[in-house]
Parts: C-alpha cells; structure tokens; sequence
C-alpha cells in the first residue's frame, strides 16, 4: 500500500474553480473520507487522484512518486464507481478477472485473486451468474471485488453505496469497514452522506466549494467544528445556530437573544471575553436539548429556556421536537417519554458545556 499526498491541488473548468489550493496528506493504510454538498469537488478530486482529470495547479504524489504526467493505468490505483459498470454479458468470475486477464497475469494467480476475494466478500457462490441475476448489494460486491482483486496500493470509491436502499447501505458499510481492516488498505472514499463518513473514516474531510473547511477524525470534526458550515453539515439533525448577543463579563457572562438569555460555563468563558458586548452566533446541538424530567444526571440545569412545540416526531428511540423562541426554529432530541405536546409552551434544558458561538461576520468558531 502507499500515502497519497495532493499538495496544493487545483482544478479549473474554463473560468469555474471545482478545485481550489487543495492539501492532504493520507496516510498509509488510512481510511480517509471526502464529504461535502454535491458539488464540493470532492468527485473531481478523487479523479485527479486517478488521473482522470488533468491538474490545473500542484502536484500529487502516491507514496513518493510524483504522478501529475503518469497515465491512469500506471498510477496503481484501483476506482469503485457509484455505478457498478459490470459487463453484462459476463459471469461475476468474468467480471472479476477481465482486468488481470488484460495485464497478461498468470491463469493460477486469477484464479487464487478471485476465490480469494469471492469469499472475502461473500460473492463465492455467485461466480457463475451473470449480472442480470443478481441483487442490487451483490453487484455492489462484484464491482468492489472487481477492485480487490487488483491488489492495488491505493483504493479510491466514489460514492459506492448511494445506488443501495437504507438497510443495504447499512450492511455495506460494515462489510467495507471490515474489507479496509482485512487488506489493510490505503482507501479514500468519497460521499456526499455524513453518517457514511462519521462510521467509516479514521479522518474525515469536509469539503465545501473545492475549498477543504476542516480535517481530521470524526469526532472531533464533530465535537469541535472549525465554522458553522462543518457544524451545520456534520451531524443529524444539524445543528441549531440561534443569531445572539454576548452579555455580561468575564465572571458572569450569558448568551442572550429576545426570547431567552443562557448562562455561558466558567469553564468556557475564557475565549469569549473579547466578543463580550457583541452579536454573535450561538450553536447547540439537538442532543444537548432536554427534557426537563429526563435530563441526565451530569448536565448542569442551570440553563433553561421556553419554547413552543410546533411539530413532534416520534421515532422510537426518541422523539424530535420542532420549537420555536420567538423567531427562531430548533430541534431537541429528547426522551420518548416525553410529554411536550403540540402548540403548547414548554420548558428545556440546555447542556451549555456543548455549546459553540461562532463569529457573525466571518462564521469561524471562537475559539
């Protein structure tokens, strides 16, 4: 396997930037996810990587080979597509070992490539089926088969399980995490879903207009969003983002807006003295929303506010309530036993030890 470095990659369609001054490092054996909104440039540069697409600007290197002017069959790499672009007129065996057929590659080594990824992926007693006969999540694991048998030092997919219904997707995904652990690839896997890149990146990469806005692993992009882009787009439901005022001092500050005023924790105060007296944007995540009669032990019930419930939405587990303070709409994630009820006022807790306020004019996260 080998490191993909793109260092300050640039990608240009006439006068539209798709890819702008991109640089990351992956690492060897890495698992690392691109996610953005459709259009982000993340597609684009996973077929730079490829050598699908001509740089406009910078270098990429795969290990320490530079490969800006390596043709796309000489760069080792191995592409799953989100269509499975199987031959049709072929049997699943075909299919996997056309490729390694075209490389002149010994008959007794295709055969041992392809049982062995056959009953990787548990596609062995498909080999003599034709496409036509299969499902939708076997001809998923034929065409990562298809790249498995390659042996190749890179992994690129681009968004392999959006054609899968939800369970399908789900099942995918864990097999694909145990492939990554079994070959212990390097794999850069491209979606436009951030549960997919939550699950199964060790880093995670958020794009937004060819422009990367944060890197690094799921749970602190999630926990500690660099703006309210990544805030907003990472986790679901997203999170709330309130327009505020920053009030008080540095011993006794509150977050306040017209409808409610929430104490900021000690803890927390420190890098937001010199935005005291200012407007700012005020974050908090659904989960970090309460029900008074079922908030956990641990959070502080120091920060409480008033709503209207205008929708409700049970879903088992739990239930999304739909409030409104005054102008503003927000979600809480809360207990299913909850008794907040539609068109009445209701009172929350806030766990203000998650909260984020963000700058109003630039949108980055005060740190």
């Amino acid at each position: 396997m080998a490191s993909v470095t793109l260092d300050r990659v640039t990608k240009r369609f006439g006068e539209v930037t798709a890819v702008q001054d991109l640089s990351i490092e992956v690492q060897d054996r890495e698992f690392l996810v691109m996610v953005g909104p459709s259009g982000c440039g993340k597609s684009t540069t996973l077929r730079l990587i490829a050598g699908l697409e001509e740089l406009s600007d910078g270098n990429i290197y795969i290990g320490e080979n530079l490969v800006n002017d390596v043709p796309p069959k000489d760069r080792d790499i191995a592409m799953v597509f989100q269509s499975y672009a199987l031959y049709p007129h072929m049997s699943v065996y075909d299919n996997l070992s056309f490729g390694l057929r075209l490389r002149g590659t010994a008959r007794k080594e295709i055969e041992r490539r392809v049982q062995e990824a056959a009953e990787m992926l548990n596609i062995a007693e498909l080999l003599d089926r034709k496409p036509k006969a299969l499902s939708g999540g076997q001809r998923q694991r034929v065409a990562l088969g298809r790249a498995v048998v390659r042996d190749p030092a890179v992994f690129l997919m681009d968004e392999p399980l959006s054609n899968l219904d939800a369970k399908l997707r789900v099942q995918t995904r864990a097999e694909l995490i145990r492939l990554h652990e079994r070959l212990q690839a390097t794999v850069i896997y491209v979606t436009h879903d951030q549960m997919e890149a939550m699950t199964m990146g060790s880093r995670i990469a958020v794009l937004r207009d060819g422009v990367l806005q944060q890197i690094g692993p799921p749970q602190e992009v999630y926990g500690e969003p660099s703006n309210m882009f990544v805030a907003g787009f990472i986790g679901s439901p997203a999170m709330n983002f309130f327009d505020a005022r920053l009030t008080g001092s540095a011993d006794d500050m509150y977050v306040e807006t017209d409808t409610f005023k929430l104490p900021v924790p000690p803890d927390k105060r420190a890098p937001y003295v010199n935005y005291v007296g200012q407007d700012v944007v005020f974050g908090i995540r659904p989960e970090d929303v309460f029900d008074p009669a079922f908030t956990p032990d641990q959070v502080s019930r120091d920060a409480v506010m008033t709503a209207n419930v205008d929708v409700t939405e049970p879903l088992g587990s739990e239930v999304y309530l739909y409030m409104l303070a005054g102008d503003e709409s927000f979600i809480a994630r809360v207990d299913p036993r909850t008794t907040a009820a539609i068109g009445n006022a209701f009172d929350l807790v806030i766990d203000m030890s998650n909260m984020q306020l963000f700058d109003r004019s630039t949108q980055e996260v005060i740190r």
